[in-house]
């Protein structure tokens, strides 16, 4: 099961980690000492919920990067490299349309380009851009039979 935190109160998230053997996600959010918001999480939660395995997935919207570009983005991506580790960060755009996202999928591009600019190798991208995502779902949801 896959159990996503996004939304979750502090206290919500100290008790599902403190479940033997959970790898929590954050489907889409910031890093609070990158970005002070009320909506991200505190960085000792956030590298707990590394810690335990989980992943923190990197919102496209300003209230959670502090900026509306995709240079915005990358920066709170390479924030949360620096705080989780790269094997611990996704992309987590929320492009539901509840909030404004400065770009669509059509300009993944210019993110791949921003986190150039943040001096990220080719591999942390490949982490970030769904390597990490693909490699926690395979770890974390049950094999099926074809």
């Amino acid at each position: 099961m896959v159990i996503d935190l996004a939304h979750a109160s502090p206290a919500m998230v100290r008790d599902v980690l403190a479940i033997p053997d959970t790898r929590p996600v954050i489907s889409h959010t910031g890093i609070a000492s990158h970005c002070p918001s009320p909506r991200n999480l505190s960085d000792d939660l956030m590298a707990q919920i590394a810690q335990s395995g989980g992943l923190i997935g990197i919102g496209f919207w300003s209230d959670v990067v502090c900026g509306k570009t995709p240079a915005d983005v990358a920066g709170a991506i390479a924030a949360a490299i620096r705080l989780a580790g790269e094997d611990h960060v996704a992309l987590g755009s929320d492009w539901d349309g509840s909030v404004d996202s400065p770009f669509d999928a059509a300009h993944l591009a210019a993110l791949t380009q921003a986190l150039i600019d943040q001096s990220l190798t080719s591999d942390q991208i490949a982490k970030v851009m769904g390597g990490n995502m693909m490699e926690y779902l395979r770890q974390t949801l049950p094999e099926t039979d074809g």
